[in-house]
């Protein structure tokens, strides 16, 4: 019997979408034809590939006033914020800017005797496994560029944002992309699993939970098949004694709490110089203390339900858990919270690194804040994690920053800015949140390998 994906809508638990799986064999027949049509996508002009990918991005955002409130519905995400276009339109457009440099080849030598360079190759099959918590963004990080430098790309999102995938394929095939070239799937675990066991993927690249990553290693384990993981996150904050107060409590407190604190490099933990930290605390409950929590639909709501039931429940357990062993709660309970996908944010101080919630991924509108007394000691906390995708850091010194920002085992490190993408520069992270980078001109790199080439002339 085929198996079922549904979308359970976080709005009210309802059944928003469902799709059937593909069956193992109409799974085996779509990598093929993803094989057969990547050598004549490749073949083309860069410049054609490039403007069919725009195109498709074009389409995408032609659709927006359908897609907001479908977001909402799948994932939560309150409609006052306008869905994500804007990013997903800046990522695609910066990729393909940059892709005839960043795939050009590296001249070595070119003389009487000898042309020496090296060139860049696609892959081949890749396939692109999205997350639900910014689902169109997530996506576009890795289809833009991989069809840009001629792969054929396969998605597969998560179940959460079944239509996600759906939308994007439709608007590539409207703007021309050939429908073999990229394709939208809906795979149960077995049969992914096995598909890349089976040396299905010349690249896969997955956006989920540590879980998930090691799951992607096994299958693909004496395969030799390249893997990009961006995985789990508990990316901290550290306001110095001499930041812009004001600043960062606003910047800090919203990179916590936006999208219901469901974002990869979102700030799951903050360290305030001691001079600074009652101020900061009392700054930080008024903001959240002003947030509306209710339906993602209402156009005055600024924080909608998390994702599903259980992932508020993962954070209601780490706040109480703190609580018991001393943390202190600022948040009274919202009216709003339904003891299930209606979470009320939460500010904690009195935590520690032996509770889960300053060590644990929490993914939800939650953050512990501590006080510390100089660089050295807030270095230590910030590296004290399993994780290292993102650090942020508030000071008006820019060389302070670079001193301490050398020193924490992070993919990022921002000074003044926080819970943002920049497209120029390579996503990656350390430890276990993974391994690989996409965006920028290394993004490239690792949708492709080199090809050297030694011509010589003459016999």
């Amino acid at each position: 019997m085929t198996e079922n994906l549904q979308c359970i809508s976080p709005v009210d638990g309802s059944v928003y979408a469902e799709r059937p799986c593909l069956t193992r064999n109409d799974a085996f027949k779509i990598v093929d034809l993803a094989k057969q049509s990547q050598s004549e996508w490749a073949a083309r002009p860069l410049e054609e590939r490039i403007n069919l990918v725009l195109a498709g991005v074009s389409a995408v955002g032609e659709m927006n006033d359908e897609i907001v409130p479908e977001l909402a519905w799948q994932m939560g995400r309150p409609v006052r914020y306008g869905g994500e276009y804007k990013g997903f339109k800046e990522r695609a457009t910066f990729m393909a800017s940059i892709a005839e440099d960043a795939l050009a080849n590296i001249e070595v030598s070119d003389d009487e005797v000898f042309r020496r360079f090296i060139k860049r190759v696609p892959h081949g099959v890749i396939l692109v496994i999205a997350p639900w918590n910014y689902p169109y963004m997530t996506a576009i990080n890795t289809v833009a560029p991989a069809l840009i430098a001629g792969n054929s790309v396969i998605l597969k999102h998560s179940a959460q944002t079944l239509l996600v995938g759906e939308r994007m394929a439709m608007a590539f095939h409207d703007a021309g992309v050939p429908k073999d070239v990229f394709q939208n799937v809906f795979l149960d675990h077995p049969t992914t699993e096995e598909l890349i066991a089976k040396g299905s993927f010349d690249f896969i690249n997955f956006t989920g939970s540590v879980g998930g990553g090691k799951a992607i290693e096994k299958a693909a384990a004496g395969t030799f098949t390249g893997v990009g993981l961006e995985l789990g996150g508990k990316d901290p904050g550290y306001v110095m004694d001499d930041a812009d107060l004001d600043t960062a409590v606003e910047a800090l407190i919203d990179g916590a709490m936006f999208n219901s604190g469901q974002c990869c490099c979102g700030i799951e933990r903050i360290y305030v110089a001691e001079p600074l930290f009652e101020e900061f605390v009392e700054k930080a409950v008024n903001i959240v203390k002003g947030y509306k929590l209710g339906s993602p639909l209402d156009p005055d709501t600024t924080l909608g339900p998390m994702a599903h039931k259980r992932f508020a429940d993962e954070v209601r357990s780490q706040i109480s858990e703190a609580i018991e062993a001393g943390a202190t709660a600022h948040i009274p309970l919202f009216p709003e919270d339904d003891g299930g996908a209606y979470l009320t944010p939460q500010i904690l101080t009195g935590v520690t690194h032996d509770m889960r919630v300053m060590r644990d991924e929490s993914f939800g509108p939650v953050v512990g804040i501590m006080k510390v007394k100089n660089d050295s000691e807030a270095i230590s906390l910030m590296n004290d994690s399993e994780f290292g995708l993102t650090a942020s850091l508030w000071t008006g010194n820019v060389e302070r920053a670079q001193m301490v920002g050398d020193h924490i085992e992070t993919g990022t490190v921002f000074m003044n800015r926080c819970d943002y993408l920049d497209p120029a520069l390579c996503w990656t992270g350390c430890k276990n949140t993974g391994r690989g980078g996409g965006l920028s001109a290394i993004g490239y790199h690792n949708l492709t390998h080199p090809k050297s080439c030694h011509f010589k002339r003459g016999q």
